[in-house]
């Protein structure tokens, strides 16, 4: 076997030494950076991320028995359960995002039974790093789901691989996400952002045009680490609840900037200041990419600022790193600057002229110096494809499989049948209980 960059090749020696053997399939996925649409995916709004350079790789073999490990590089020692015992409140650590895949995977009623041959060997290996707002768990998702779908069998559709990472985040893990990071980690293009509509999940490839604009994006990662399953972020989710059910509305989406006003009236400030967070981020989206789209991407710089702080003074969820990384690169030149990610630590991403990086890079760094704060981890970054198999080049041939009878047989043959829609709607309905 011969792969293309490193970490595939870290993720291969590390499935030999721990397996003694080769992988059958070998998947990776990218991190993430939201250029702009923060927090509102959850309340059905817009969101424009790309992914990154960085990856995730998922390394995978068959197994007789029903029995799936999982081994990382980061992590000591391998966890191991059978497919049967596998259920939300079963798991904890790092072992239950692969495993919480494994699991939605098999109980999407629109997919093939795994059956009771559903062995399966994994070792993961990463440059994604961990909470710094890149979505390394959404990369680690979907390049599990890519390999479990590979060695199942399943013939997922980009969308059920999509739901598969969603679920097993918000069931199994118990991060109240939305589904924006695994869009964008399946989706992603080089040079491009993905514009979703996360009401819809019609989403569309949109050229950032950096290079001909002579622009770049740079990452500014302050170390502060933070984590989507604890409270702060599920606080945030509940408070736009809360602004919906009170307004009238099934999400926050149906407000637009123009009923502000009227909603002010209705609500409690602090619920109000989270709720026009996410009406004026939306708004923000939608001018992002009508200035992408006409070849303006210096334009969205602004918008980049001011989404921080709508994030600083309204949501509340930047710390003073963050607030200091953002305003220090923009006094340095960039031409906007902003939080990434679900805040409370993490990164900010901010739009340069081309060759500002070095004195931008280094304000911030004397910034955080003067500030008595560690110093933050700069570099640039480049929007790139999206998940891939890596090895081998075409799909596993089938196994025989059992299936879920009659109804499974109708529902795959026709995604329009009245059965396969009542079942996916049952199933997707559960991913908010």
């Amino acid at each position: 076997m011969s792969f293309v960059g490193a970490i595939t090749e870290k993720a291969v020696a590390g499935f030999a030494d721990s397996y003694g053997r080769a992988p059958d399939v070998v998947w990776s996925a990218p991190g993430r950076v939201n250029l702009i649409g923060e927090h509102t995916d959850y309340n059905e709004g817009l969101v424009l991320p790309f992914a990154i350079s960085q990856r995730t790789v998922a390394a995978a073999a068959r197994r007789p028995g029903d029995v799936i490990t999982v081994r990382s590089a980061a992590f000591e020692g391998a966890v191991s359960a059978r497919l049967a015992d596998i259920a939300p409140g079963a798991l904890a650590g790092w072992a239950a995002y692969p495993l919480g895949v494994a699991w939605a995977l098999s109980q999407n009623p629109d997919l093939p039974a795994p059956g009771q041959e559903a062995g399966v060997e994994l070792f993961i290996d990463s440059d994604v790093p961990v909470g710094s707002g890149l979505s390394s768990s959404a990369a680690l998702e979907i390049a599990v789901a890519g390999a479990l779908d590979d060695l199942w069998g399943l013939g997922a559709s980009g969308n059920e691989v999509i739901d598969a990472g969603h679920r097993a985040e918000n069931v199994v893990v118990g991060a109240p996400t939305g589904i924006m990071d695994q869009f964008a980690v399946l989706r992603g293009e080089e040079g491009c952002a993905v514009f979703l509509d996360c009401r819809t999940e019609v989403d569309e490839i949109v050229p950032l045009g950096l290079g001909p604009a002579s622009l770049e994006l740079i990452l500014i990662d302050t170390g502060q680490r933070h984590a989507n399953a604890a409270g702060g972020y599920a606080d945030r989710r509940a408070a736009c609840e809360r602004a919906a059910r009170l307004l009238g509305v099934p999400s926050l989406r149906y407000i637009t900037v123009d009923k502000l006003a009227r909603a002010g009236e209705l609500l409690d400030e602090v619920t109000f200041r989270r709720a026009r967070h996410v009406v004026t981020e939306n708004a923000r989206v939608e001018e992002a990419v009508a200035a992408l789209r006409a070849g303006n991407p210096a334009a969205v710089g602004p918008l980049m600022t001011a989404s921080h702080a709508s994030m600083r003074d309204d949501f509340a969820i930047t710390t003073t790193a963050l607030d200091l990384a953002a305003e220090t690169a923009v006094r340095a030149g960039a031409l906007g600057a902003r939080m990434t990610g679900g805040g409370f630590g993490g990164s900010v991403i901010a739009l340069i002229p081309e060759g500002a990086y070095p004195a931008v890079g280094q304000s911030v760094r004397d910034a955080f110096a003067a500030a008595a704060l560690s110093a933050p981890a700069i570099q640039p970054v480049t929007p790139s494809p999206g998940a891939r198999r890596e090895y081998p080049t075409v799909p596993l041939p089938p196994r025989p499989r059992p299936s879920r009878g009659a109804f499974q047989a109708s529902s795959r043959s026709s995604s329009t049948s009245s059965a396969g829609r009542l079942a996916r709607i049952m199933w997707l309905v559960s991913i908010s209980r």
